[in-house]
């Protein structure tokens, strides 16, 4: 949930970081956009092998932790080239992310009850959508700074890491 709203706050925000700190115009975001989708793609595929290789929970904290330096990064550049390389990283990596963490919903839950828990995943997702965008608003506000609340981003990516890496799961869950 908190790692979700993580990346549901850098897809919401990271247009508007791009158009106001790297001077990109609608073209150019669509363009971000577009590619961004792409690497995501390419990142669910390349991520599905090592997902079945090494387990989703190995794989969800090395997205996450990939993530996170990734972003640290982008609040320290402030070349557009720069920019759009870590932005395809934030692709590859969020694309892997997102796959392996349904995968790992889906091996935690029994056969019968896959349909009620990814119900309550969508909807945990839901309850606390507002969060990041809060957080976000209230760091740029307060440090009158986009990069202050591009921060809360990474705070989310944080949170989300420590508890999946403290996260006991079922035994015979495949996670």
């Amino acid at each position: 949930m908190l790692y979700t709203d993580g990346l549901n706050t850098l897809f919401v925000f990271g247009g508007i970081y791009a158009a106001t700190l790297f001077k990109m115009d609608f073209g150019e975001i669509i363009l971000f956009g577009i590619a961004l989708n792409i690497f995501a793609g390419i990142g669910s595929i390349i991520f599905a092998f090592f997902d079945d290789r090494y387990g989703p929970r190995k794989i969800i904290k090395f997205c996450l932790l990939a993530l996170i330096i990734i972003c640290l990064l982008i609040l320290l550049i402030n070349n557009k080239i720069y920019f759009w390389f870590l932005g395809m990283g934030i692709g590859l990596f969020i694309g892997g992310l997102q796959s392996t963490s349904r995968s790992c919903m889906s091996r935690m839950t029994e056969k019968n009850n896959q349909s009620q828990m990814f119900g309550i995943y969508a909807l945990s997702g839901k309850i606390t959508a507002f969060l990041g965008p809060f957080f976000v608003a209230i760091l740029t506000s307060t440090f009158n700074n986009q990069k202050a609340g591009f921060f809360s981003i990474i705070i989310f990516l944080i949170l989300g890491y420590l508890i999946i890496r403290n996260l006991n799961l079922p035994k015979g869950s495949h996670c």
